[in-house]
């Protein structure tokens, strides 16, 4: 049995790779010419989602939005999560309507046709650079001065220990919502990590659940108040985060 485990998550996970290439061969002349200007952005945003959506159907993974607020369109936010698996970059394309900037790690930009795409429309930082991070940050005000929504993963990379719940949270996201007075958009990922971690042979098909809380203002707020919103953001997150793992432990 334990044989028959290992061969299935074997080409679960080759199945996966071919899933992100399929609909990327198919839209590239659109998705190249979408990428040439920044105004084109919207329409590449657009096809990423079908992308992403693409990729969690043919996985097998189900997934249900639980939304305390709604986004409104046409407004700029920052948007965060707990970070524990690379489908998280696709549930967040799946659940968020309004066109945002990814701001992700540069070594993603290895993988195959998809590092393409991801290094010309994200921005990329090098966590052991100082001068990258800047660079991240002034290229985040560009995008957010031109309308856009900015999601970071506060954790700043997904915890090498998976019995981790949830890492500390780095204060780039909620100095930029500060400095453009934007509001955060605290959300849940409950079974991603369940479902596809990093550990090569785990996962499987099956629900994935997600819950927008009521976003964080942040009109009014300085500098100063930089750590405290961070740490009430965590706090959301991880509470968010116990209620899920406690209602799983009541079914079984």
């Amino acid at each position: 049995m334990k044989g028959i485990k290992i061969i299935f998550w074997i080409f679960w996970r080759i199945w996966f790779y071919i899933l992100m290439a399929i609909p990327i061969l198919i839209m590239l002349p659109f998705l190249v010419v979408s990428i040439i200007t920044e105004s084109g952005y919207p329409y590449f945003f657009k096809m990423a989602r079908i992308w992403a959506k693409f990729i969690l159907l043919g996985m097998g993974f189900h997934y249900k939005t639980e939304r305390l607020q709604k986004l409104e369109k046409g407004k700029s936010y920052m948007i965060v999560a707990n970070h524990t698996s690379m489908t998280d970059i696709m549930l967040m394309l799946a659940i968020i309507r309004n066109p945002f900037v990814f701001v992700g790690k540069k070594e993603l930009v290895k993988i195959p046709l998809f590092g393409f795409f991801y290094k010309r429309t994200c921005i990329l930082v090098d966590r052991n650079s100082s001068k990258s991070k800047n660079e991240v940050f002034k290229r985040a005000q560009d995008r957010l001065n031109q309308g856009l929504s900015i999601c970071i993963f506060p954790e700043g990379g997904v915890p090498d220990d998976e019995s981790i719940l949830l890492d500390e949270f780095k204060d780039g996201a909620f100095r930029l919502a500060i400095d453009h007075q934007i509001p955060i958009v605290p959300i849940v990922f409950a079974d991603n990590k369940e479902r596809f971690s990093y550990t090569f042979l785990s996962g499987s098909p099956g629900k994935m659940r997600a819950k927008i809380f009521p976003f964080i203002e942040t009109k009014g707020l300085t500098g100063e108040n930089r750590k405290d919103l961070r740490d009430e953001t965590r706090q959301l997150i991880y509470k968010g985060l116990l209620e899920f793992k406690k209602k799983k432990l009541n079914s079984l």
